[in-house]
């Protein structure tokens, strides 16, 4: 019981940031119009944050395996 909320909990926040990430992404890209060193930076943490989110997911898909 706990860990199918753990893993419901996980695959969600997991979509969430990837979503996030992809939203930001071309938000900043719309507002600066170029891409520069600033954008560059933001586009790296925001990378980071949606393999984070992939992540989630494969702890998700693993919990969920393992209730099975």
């Amino acid at each position: 019981m706990i860990l199918n909320f753990i893993s419901l909990t996980l695959n969600i926040l997991g979509k969430v940031l990837i979503a996030y990430t992809a939203i930001q992404v071309h938000y900043r890209v719309w507002k600066e119009h170029k891409i520069d060193d600033e954008v560059f930076i933001g586009m790296k943490r925001e990378q980071i944050i949606g393999f984070l989110g992939i992540v989630l997911m494969i702890i998700a898909y693993l919990i969920d395996i393992y209730l099975l």
